[in-house]
């Protein structure tokens, strides 16, 4: 599978976190071309601030991999991930992340809290690769449907 295909996944994700009533964020894992987890952007259905769907789908990783060590795998969502997300993302090794659209300000990649491009940051793991713009328009498309509802 492409990095195409893995982001049209997580446009469908996207879309059934909108349907629940959620930011439209999907989030896909995958290690060896094959997707091992997926997360859907959960923070109002489940009335957590964490439930962000690459939180989501790096615990579904974890637990699914029996390790906390996911550094074969590449992480793929329609947004850049967030400050939070990137903690978790560093913390578990990801070697790759793949991203639609930036987050702005909270984006930790782009943004001047980009701990996930830090490379200064003492006794952290390496940094992942980074790409964005994977499918920008179609993920900035699901964002706005959502902005439109009055979810963001």
């Amino acid at each position: 599978m492409t990095a195409t295909m893995f982001m049209r996944r997580c446009l469908e994700l996207a879309e059934v976190a909108a349907l629940a009533g959620d930011t439209a964020v999907g989030a896909v894992i995958v290690r060896g071309g094959e997707i091992v987890a997926e997360g859907v952007e959960r923070t109002r259905a489940a009335l957590d601030p964490s439930a962000h769907a690459e939180v989501e789908a790096i615990r579904q990783a974890c637990q699914r991999l029996e390790t906390l060590d996911l550094s074969g795998c590449s992480l793929y969502s329609t947004v850049e991930p967030c400050v939070l997300c990137g903690y978790a993302i560093r913390r578990t090794r990801i070697a790759h992340v793949v991203y639609g659209v930036p987050a702005g300000q909270a984006g930790a990649c782009t943004s001047s809290y980009a701990i996930l491009a830090d490379r200064e940051l003492e006794g952290w793991p390496q940094v992942p690769a980074i790409t964005g713009g994977v499918l920008a328009d179609e993920c900035l498309a699901a964002l706005r449907r959502t902005k439109e509802l009055g979810r963001t």
